[in-house]
């Protein structure tokens, strides 16, 4: 979604990119939104994610990050899109760190679907490496961790009926939804032929029936990033400041600890001594991550470890589509099988929680 250290691009020949983003068109486009003319250069794929398509260019000496669906469009792609650019536009003036929107585009008849533009981000993923000081610095990943908290704590706060995003998601029944939302995707992978279904996922029946069983009885909303892990959050190169959360296609309306849930479901079970992604101890603790977003939002975490089951159900059925997809030849092979393995762990993880 935004530039990362590390983070693979593809130059223009290499793929058939130019179908799924024409520049002609896209350049027209930008020109009636008044952007700065000239010719689109440098075009290259971002690499690193596995479903929509992200391209970075360069026109009138400007940057922009082009963010549109994937090649094969489920039935809610565009809407996605669209959501996607709705909440990062009211985001503007916000401490919450994310990517700037410069422009946005429904109309699918430009480009064949819906996309927006957005400022790129000067940071890095630390998924799989970091800059030599933060690999270094014990207190520096401490801090990256905390900065984690922070960035869900400070979206939890955001006015959002003033910020006009009260239509964004249906609040009533929000919690009682999210076990038949998504087992019902869970269900409609069906239709990829060639998909195993869900019987090869172990306890789903089980964690379903827990999470319905000890549901909580309320919540006070907010906006919800949605997809918050290690993954999906850059860093500043100079510090150990988080520059922004990303890939924001789950965001909604609902229940705030669905992101502390979701943290949590891929932390490992002492940050301090492993790390999140690699064996970089000095990150902070479940105990602590849970104890910071108390304190930054003063809302119970009592039920901490029924967001994070729900998380690794919620993520589990949807990591499984690509698997699905794959199955039927829309999605490559090995990252179908990759994507299956950890909605198994997922659901290990889940059911370890319960029984345990």
């Amino acid at each position: 979604m935004v530039v990362e250290v590390g983070k693979a691009s593809v130059p223009a020949g290499d793929t058939d990119w130019e179908v799924l983003v024409p520049l002609a068109p896209l350049a027209a486009w930008m020109d009636s939104e008044a952007l700065p003319r000239g010719p689109i250069e440098n075009p290259r794929l971002l690499g690193g994610g596995t479903q929509n398509i992200l391209l970075r260019f360069e026109r009138g000496g400007v940057s922009y990050v082009l963010r549109r669906p994937p090649k094969h469009l489920r039935a809610n792609s565009n809407e996605t899109m669209r959501r996607e650019a709705r909440v990062l536009g009211a985001l503007k003036g916000e401490p919450v760190p994310h990517p700037d929107l410069i422009a946005a585009c429904g109309d699918e008849a430009i480009l064949g679907v819906a996309f927006y533009l957005m400022e790129p981000i000067e940071g890095f993923s630390p998924r799989e490496e970091m800059p030599p000081e933060h690999a270094s610095r014990a207190e520096w990943r401490h801090t990256m961790g905390l900065e984690m908290v922070d960035a869900i704590a400070a979206l939890s706060k955001v006015d959002f009926a003033a910020k006009g995003l009260s239509t964004l998601g249906k609040l009533d029944g929000f919690l009682e939804r999210q076990v038949g939302r998504w087992r019902a995707q869970l269900e409609g992978y069906k239709e990829h032929e060639g998909w195993p279904g869900p019987g090869g996922i172990p306890g789903v029946d089980k964690v379903g029936a827990w999470l319905d069983a000890h549901r909580p009885r309320d919540f006070q909303p907010g906006l919800i990033h949605g997809d918050f892990h290690f993954g999906n959050v850059l860093f500043a190169f100079d510090s150990p400041r988080m520059a922004a959360m990303v890939d924001w296609e789950l965001t909604t309306l609902g229940d705030p600890l669905i992101d502390l849930g979701w943290l949590l479901s891929s932390w490992p079970v002492d940050g301090a001594e492993t790390g999140p992604a690699r064996n970089w101890p000095g990150f902070p603790t479940r105990a602590e991550i849970v104890a910071r977003y108390a304190e930054q939002t003063g809302r119970s975490v009592a039920d901490a470890d029924w967001y994070e089951v729900l998380a690794c159900y919620k993520l589990g059925s949807i990591l499984e589509g690509t698997y699905a997809r794959a199955c039927a030849g829309k999605a490559p092979k090995a990252t179908g099988d990759a994507l299956h393995a950890s909605t198994v762990n997922l659901f290990t993880r889940a059911l370890a929680k319960i029984d345990g």
